[in-house]
């Protein structure tokens, strides 16, 4: 699983040499993981893929065999030996807590458009609530670095000075966590073609695929008990998979088929895989799109905020997100469309972001349907998990 290295960051979207010094890693404040918890909580027990041995003779049967269940039943799990090394990961941490630490007016020159539901770019916090109190979530969001993309959006001299760097780091992801374990899915279906899946999401091809700055503000005792702890109704995510590197801060949490919910623990060195809708939605529900929460963190870690980084893979904007027809689990298993005509990738984000990014229309929908569902597209119903 080796990488080949680009070129694609043009020089013309790059900081003049002069101005690259100030936001060289030596001039920024560093990122300081914090301390794990004490506090016993329930953790949840998942696989571990360590992806070394992808490569080795039978390494992609024996990692499908180790899949099966988990893709099946959980929707979440851990790979480890993926090709970045620590010290690249703790420098995307500090690009993420200094841009952050960035004045809200400079920001906000790079704010999403909420409207038409382009979430590339900075979406500020405190614009949807839990509870009594507005969230304190804040996201930036980093697309392809692709032809499609070029010129497009607009980065903080920050994110400029480092591109080189995030394109390789982001790429690096794609072709050496999310294409074999798309190789990896397509063994545990038993498709005829092991590169079906990976045919649909390669990367320079037009997708929605995209790299995440994540922070959840650090909340006072008394924000926390008026938010009820975050104890938010559960979410799945819209894409194929989301990768979401160790994060110390306790807080993750998915929904267990029992209907109970456990805490995902900071595995050192690995980063946590859930599965999302679309991956979903191409099995007719088979791969299961895991229910997930992010909950108040426990008590020796309120004084931290919870930093995030993620990526998140999708298919081709074209992709019909019908199950495949080839697969003889799906055939067994007589698994159906989850929509009522063919949607495609493009229509399905388009969708689904404009609930997410616009709450006071998702508000209305669920308001208007009176049973806890709202109706996304093509008659696929999205619901609140309590």
């Amino acid at each position: 699983m080796s990488l080949t290295t680009t070129e694609s960051v043009k020089q013309e979207r790059l900081l003049p040499s002069e101005n690259l010094q100030q936001y060289s890693f030596n001039h920024l404040e560093p990122y300081v993981h914090p301390p794990e918890t004490k506090e016993d909580l329930p953790w949840a027990e998942l696989v571990t893929l360590d992806l070394e041995d992808y490569n080795r003779p039978g390494g992609p049967e024996r990692l499908a065999k180790q899949l099966e269940h988990a893709v099946h039943h959980v929707g979440f799990f851990y790979v480890k030996n993926f090709g970045l090394s620590q010290e690249q990961i703790d420098q995307q941490f500090t690009l993420a807590k200094n841009f952050f630490d960035l004045d809200v007016k400079e920001k906000e020159k790079f704010e999403i458009d909420y409207a038409n539901a382009d979430y590339n770019g900075w979406r500020r916090p405190g614009r949807g609530k839990i509870a009594a109190v507005k969230d304190n979530v804040e996201i930036f969001n980093i697309p392809k670095f692709t032809e499609d993309f070029e010129g497009k959006y607009k980065q903080p001299d920050l994110v400029k000075a480092h591109l080189p760097e995030i394109e390789l780091f982001s790429r690096t992801l794609h072709s050496n966590v999310v294409l074999p374990l798309l190789r990896l899915f397509a063994i545990v279906l038993q498709l005829p073609d092991p590169k079906h899946l990976v045919k649909q999401h390669t990367y320079d091809q037009k997708s929605e695929d995209h790299f995440r700055y994540m922070i959840y503000h650090k909340r006072t005792a008394e924000e926390h008990a008026a938010s009820g702890y975050g104890q938010s109704t559960g979410h799945t995510d819209l894409g194929t998979v989301t990768l979401l590197f160790r994060q110390p801060v306790a807080g993750l949490q998915i929904l267990g088929d029992n209907g109970n919910w456990t805490y995902v623990s900071a595995q050192p060195g690995t980063i946590t895989v859930n599965l999302a809708d679309t991956i979903s939605h191409l099995t007719g529900g088979w791969l299961k799109s895991s229910v997930h929460r992010v909950v108040a963190p426990p008590k020796d870690q309120w004084q931290y905020d919870r930093t995030g980084l993620l990526y998140f893979a999708r298919p081709h904007n074209a992709t019909v997100l019908n199950p495949i027809l080839d697969s003889p689990v799906l055939k067994e298993a007589g698994v159906k469309p989850r929509f009522e005509k063919p949607v495609t990738m493009e229509e399905w984000v388009k969708a689904k972001q404009t609930l997410q990014l616009n709450p006071e229309i998702s508000a209305k929908k669920y308001a208007e349907s009176g049973d806890g569902t709202v109706d996304v597209i093509g008659g696929f119903k999205d619901r609140r998990y309590k």
